[in-house]
């Protein structure tokens, strides 16, 4: 990542770029196709990339793994959640705004309200 590229603007890219699959020809995009999927076959890609984000980080823990390995997993399951939240009409910055409500809020406090609602 470049100074002038930064993080948000990144995910705003790759946003867009998915925004612009919809309707697209899956035989001609990977996107196109987990859209035609939607919703089981789009989101079983998500629990794929999130237990392989769960066993790169175990074999971070036990010495075993690579941290660039995670990350690599990380990339993957962060792209094809940007996948389902473009499928709903969502975006990263509907993300980072409730991460942003969250900010300075306990852990602890913030899950308890879940509770409650």
């Amino acid at each position: 990542m470049t100074e002038s590229r930064k993080c948000g603007e990144i995910l705003e890219e790759i946003a867009d770029t998915i925004d612009s699959r919809h309707g697209a020809d899956p035989s001609k995009s990977y996107v196109a196709q987990l859209f035609s999927k939607a919703p089981d076959g789009m989101l079983k890609k998500v629990a794929e990339e999130a237990s392989e984000v769960i066993m790169a980080a175990k074999d971070v823990a036990s010495g075993s793994g690579d941290k660039a390995h995670l990350v690599y997993e990380t990339a993957d399951l962060w792209f094809h959640s940007m996948v389902v939240l473009s499928c709903y009409g969502l975006r990263p910055e509907d993300v980072v705004r409730e991460l942003a409500r969250r900010e300075g809020v306990s852990g602890l406090v913030e899950k308890a309200s879940r509770k409650k609602s």
